[in-house]
């Protein structure tokens, strides 16, 4: 139980709570003494006060104190009174709160320790957990400020955008009998693939991998581009034809990057020892995975922090950032990465990557494609010639390709 190699499903050793006494917060205490029971860990508890923000308000509402107590004697006296009664009341509510914590360990008999830290909320959360050991943070998607149209607490969402540690955000304390991981391809999307086994195996649950993408975008884009293209840019756009590309390519090149990437899902569970469900979606990806979460009503959706398109500086991806925030359901944010070996993407036809050598010719028709559409045929035709035990992709291989793909013998 105690390994973390992937292959056996990883576990979380060190679990990271902040707490408020919140519901929400004590909803994390649930969820974390399940998941250390099972995967035998430590859980951290902590609260931070802020003594210093008060003692800085208090010195902001001095003008406007009573008069007697405008003399600056009279006035250190009271910042000092206010200071030492703030510091030690901030100090024993966190101490409260910690108790309650770890009175649940210990009735549970699990492994926990506890932090008190001073200073602005989730700036000393962060900064914690960039300098400890933590493999998962759990954290309440609400705390006291809680108002009804809220979407979600400020602490929590600063939280979640700043670590890259693995985040649980909860909404509920449902144990996950039923989970939802999404795949695009992407480090962190099969990084969530394997927290979503290593959970699923340990609570018996369920696991469906789920993978959206739209078709509809493109066409929008180019009915938005046709309305203000001259007669002499459309020529040279070539709009009819990259229509035409779009039908016969681009949208079905889709399809098959995302249903291989589901094939891929499956064999990297398979070689776990575990069985998953997949399902591909069509249209706007977080639409639709909210969509999905709504029918089906799973315990947790786990989601990569950043998709296979994310820039290196980005801190979260779009569409998790939507389901993290819309999603009814406890949201799992991955941080970790796994890239599957070459053989497990090739098993079972799953799609590889290949080194086959491409002609000059080839090459130069391929540069006839657009840039948005040209990746998508680089692994269309890959994919075919790795099929079809080719030494070469000539560009008679690519029509080959292309025809098989619509349907034709080329």
């Amino acid at each position: 139980m105690g390994s973390r190699l992937w292959g056996l499903g990883f576990v979380y050793k060190n679990i990271f709570l902040p707490l408020d006494n919140s519901k929400y917060s004590n909803y994390c205490i649930d969820l974390a003494i399940s998941l250390t029971k099972d995967f035998g860990s430590h859980i951290t508890g902590s609260h931070v006060y802020a003594a210093r923000l008060h003692d800085n308000r208090f010195r902001q509402m001095e003008s406007g104190l009573p008069p007697k107590y405008q003399d600056e004697k009279e006035l250190q006296k009271q910042r000092d009174v206010h200071d030492d009664l703030i510091t030690k009341g901030l100090q024993i509510i966190s101490d409260s709160y910690l108790d309650v914590f770890e009175n649940r360990c210990k009735e549970a008999n699990v492994s926990c320790s506890r932090k008190m830290l001073e200073g602005k909320n989730y700036l000393e959360i962060v900064k914690d957990v960039q300098t400890s050991d933590y493999d998962l943070v759990i954290i309440g998607f609400l705390g006291l400020g809680e108002v009804k149209k809220t979407q979600i607490g400020s602490v929590c969402e600063r939280v979640a955008r700043r670590i890259k540690t693995d985040c649980l955000i909860v909404k509920n304390n449902h144990i996950p009998k039923k989970i939802v991981a999404c795949i695009d391809g992407s480090p962190n999307s099969f990084g969530g693939l394997k927290s979503a086994i290593a959970m699923a195996r340990f609570f018996s649950s369920e696991v469906t991998c789920v993978a959206a993408f739209d078709p509809n975008f493109h066409y929008s884009a180019f009915k938005n581009i046709a309305g203000v293209l001259s007669d002499e840019a459309g020529k040279i756009f070539k709009f009819k034809e990259q229509e035409r590309l779009h039908e016969e390519i681009i949208d079905k090149g889709l399809a098959k990057i995302y249903q291989d990437h589901l094939d891929t899902a499956k064999a990297i569970a398979k070689d776990d020892g575990f069985e998953i469900k997949t399902e591909l979606l069509t249209g706007k990806a977080f639409e639709e995975i909210l969509k999905y979460v709504e029918r089906e009503t799973p315990d947790l959706l786990v989601m990569g922090r950043v998709g296979v398109h994310a820039a290196p500086e980005l801190d979260i991806g779009s569409n998790t950032e939507n389901c993290f925030r819309l999603a009814k359901c406890n949201v799992l944010i991955s941080g970790r990465e796994f890239v599957p070996p070459l053989p497990l993407r090739e098993r079972d036809g799953v799609r590889g990557q290949s080194n086959i050598a491409w002609t000059k010719e080839a090459l130069d028709l391929l540069e006839k494609i657009p840039p948005f559409a040209k990746g998508i045929v680089i692994q269309i035709v890959n994919d075919y010639a790795v099929k079809k035990g080719y030494k070469e992709i000539d560009v008679k291989v690519m029509q080959e390709a292309r025809g098989q793909m619509m349907g034709k013998d080329k």
